[in-house]
């Protein structure tokens, strides 16, 4: 999960007529995470169906069904996961209002909450961020990265090393699938 910037509204005109999922309204969230989903970094729509993720759920806040800055885009999953659960007390990490390197770190292809966060762990837990297929998705990735990196470091010629970190650097972009792990992982080997 990464921290995200809210686009404007480009159809507010859309959720005033009581239509959250404008396909003007959800391109927009769309590109907001390059296409991944909100919570678990995974792109979308080459496997699946993105959803229009209500924040604060529809069914407990109805009053923000139709309101732009409670609004996402999830995958099918996450967004199944997550459902109609809400704890005011401990709310779901919204990266859109705030960073979620704050409360889940990646130690490996595996997500924990940092520093004992409760968001975190509830976030983890209940949205299950390391479910066995994203699990298994995310470690097929962090294996890419430490063969690169391993390579990276094998060279001894320094116009090739700093070649290839300067690709590794890329893989933590925000339109990278898992970039909050890749970070982590790169963050360990001193690369970033």
């Amino acid at each position: 999960m990464i921290a995200l910037i809210r686009p404007e509204c480009p159809n507010p005109g859309a959720l005033a007529a009581g239509r959250y999922d404008d396909p003007v309204n959800k391109d927009a969230l769309r590109k907001s995470i390059s296409g991944k989903c909100m919570y678990c970094e995974s792109k979308i729509e080459h496997v699946s169906y993105s959803h229009i993720e209500h924040i604060r759920p529809k069914k407990k806040f109805p009053e923000l069904e139709f309101v732009w800055e409670n609004l996402g885009f999830s995958c099918q999953v996450c967004n199944g996961k997550k459902g109609d659960k809400y704890d005011e007390a401990t709310p779901f990490i919204n990266p859109y209002d705030e960073n979620p390197e704050d409360h889940i770190v990646f130690l490996g292809y595996l997500s924990y909450p940092k520093q004992g966060s409760e968001r975190g762990e509830y976030t983890i837990r209940e949205i299950e961020l390391n479910r066995a297929d994203l699990v298994e998705s995310r470690k097929n990735k962090f294996d890419g990265i430490e063969k690169m990196i391993k390579s990276t470091y094998r060279t001894s010629n320094t116009s090739l090393r700093n070649q290839a970190i300067t690709e590794l650097k890329k893989e933590v972009g925000n339109e990278k699938e898992f970039s909050a792990m890749v970070k982590s992982v790169l963050s360990a080997h001193k690369i970033l």
